[in-house]
């Protein structure tokens, strides 16, 4: 896989590039500025962008914002976001981008595994969709109106769905029945007007259709 990876610190650049190398994946640019990384995917059309949100000069949301320039200049451009931060102000927009095609948000923070991320990465630029619940759990915050008829266990399984996973995953997270995870499900689409979904990308794809206001 061949990664374009835009990170402003050094050491922080230097040791997710030795982290990709070591999963056999080809760095072709490693940038620190939204104009680098903008330039370097129009030279040179990655199998993935991997980019931080906040980026000189104002370090802020420079690498969001340039993200989704990217992913409107080449639709399916694969784009996976690491940050210690969620920026609430494109987050979202980013999510639905594309239809959620190819898409990933996750926190520095909460990497806990490589291998895990590493297969995070690959999913993504494979067309999937990755959303640390983290992520999601802020962005619904934006929405308490909607959020707030769902149970605390709704909300459990809604963060655990917007992750993609499965009936039985969630099931065995929770400790409950598969039976009880689909009743949750059910009464989720319902109380938040969601159409029912037939698999785990749909249905994360169901939660970003809701930050953006559904």
């Amino acid at each position: 896989m061949r990664v374009i990876l835009a990170e402003d610190e050094v050491l922080m650049r230097e040791g997710i590039t030795a982290l990709l190398h070591r999963f056999g994946h080809e760095v072709t640019a490693s940038v620190g500025t939204p104009g680098e990384l903008i330039a370097a995917v129009r030279a040179t059309r990655p199998d993935l962008v991997l980019t931080d949100v906040r980026m000189p000069p104002s370090f802020t949301d420079e690498g969001l914002r340039a993200a989704l320039e990217l992913r409107g200049e080449f639709p399916g451009l694969p784009v996976f976001v690491l940050s210690l931060y969620v920026e609430q102000t494109y987050a979202a927009e980013l999510l639905d981008s594309g239809g959620g095609d190819g898409v990933g948000y996750m926190l520095k923070d909460r990497v806990g595994d490589v291998h895990e991320f590493a297969e995070a990465l690959e999913r993504v630029a494979g067309g999937g969709t990755v959303v640390d619940p983290h992520v999601v759990r802020q962005l619904l915050a934006l929405r308490r109106d909607p959020v707030s008829r769902l149970t605390p266990r709704e909300r459990e399984v809604l963060e655990r769905m917007a992750e993609g996973r499965s009936n039985a995953a969630i099931a065995r997270e929770l400790f409950v029945t598969e039976a009880a995870v689909g009743k949750h499900i059910r009464a989720i689409f319902a109380k938040l007007e969601l159409g029912m979904a037939e698999n785990d990308h749909r249905r994360v794809l169901a939660v970003l259709a809701y930050l953006r206001g559904r």
